[in-house]
């Protein structure tokens, strides 16, 4: 008798559809829990974009403010009102503005007239060094720089005014105590490098000689919160360190008189001045 072939059993070529929809199925959740606890800054991707498309297309086309950071809102208030960077910043400060959530900025500081009036008290008080050629008087948008040469100032590698020194600064001191205007005192040296027990570089020597300044001025009437002091040591050179002549001039203390309209817009210290 003939024995009966079993029939072949049907092979199933679709198996892999079956783990790889659960893999896909796994693989949404995954990515839809993973949006839903996100969030996206959107002042942050607008920067980025605008950074990006500045560098390879020109100018940012959008004039929307930009909104960045985590502001603490009273009850019931505006959760999208922006951080607004001003537009004469260049675009790469801006950006490094809006990211690290600074405080909104001014806008471009309207004309002061009481800067003429200063100007012109301080020359008038440094009438004998400008003629000199020991001080020097400079207006720019918004500020005024009085330029003294630290060789006039301080002996070689010292912080300690010298007598002619707190004379001058005591005539500066009387024209400034009559006015608002904010005020910082910036301390600069050459490159060639010190280290003493007091002065562990040109940075402490350049900040301390700015502070010697500041306390004058406030001693002689000019209100402490006006004040600031800020020391470069010699990383703003204005000529040659190569030369005797050129680093006798990048040893310097620069007074910065500020507009007195600035008070009521930002901190002095986002104006430029003998710093840029």
């Amino acid at each position: 008798m003939r024995r009966l072939r079993r029939p072949e059993e049907h092979t199933n070529h679709e198996r892999w559809a079956i783990p790889y929809g659960d893999l896909l199925t796994l693989l949404l959740a995954f990515f839809v829990v993973m949006y839903s606890i996100s969030s996206v800054n959107a002042g942050k991707y607008r920067v980025l974009s605008n950074s990006l498309r500045a560098a390879f297309r020109g100018q940012p086309r959008t004039v929307d403010p930009i909104q960045v950071g985590h502001t603490a809102l009273a009850p019931g208030a505006d959760r999208s009102a922006p951080v607004a960077v001003p537009p004469h910043l260049p675009l790469h400060r801006a950006a490094r503005v809006a990211l690290r959530g600074a405080p909104t900025l001014p806008a471009p500081i309207p004309h002061d007239p009481t800067l003429g009036q200063v100007a012109a008290g301080v020359a008038s008080a440094m009438h004998a060094l400008i003629g000199r050629k020991m001080v020097m008087i400079t207006r720019k948008p918004g500020m005024i720089e009085v330029r003294f040469s630290s060789d006039i100032l301080f002996p070689s590698g010292s912080a300690r005014l010298s007598g002619a020194a707190v004379a001058a600064m005591q005539r500066l001191a009387g024209v400034l105590r009559h006015y608002p205007n904010p005020v910082r005192v910036e301390g600069f040296t050459d490159n060639v490098p010190i280290h003493t027990v007091q002065f562990a570089s040109n940075w402490e020597l350049s900040a301390a000689r700015a502070g010697s300044v500041v306390h004058v001025l406030s001693k002689h009437g000019v209100a402490p919160r006006r004040l600031a002091v800020i020391g470069f040591g010699d990383q703003k050179p204005i000529a040659s360190n190569a030369t005797a002549a050129g680093r006798a001039a990048n040893r310097r203390v620069v007074v910065v008189i500020l507009s007195a309209l600035l008070g009521k817009h930002a901190d002095p210290a986002w104006l430029p001045g003998a710093s840029d």
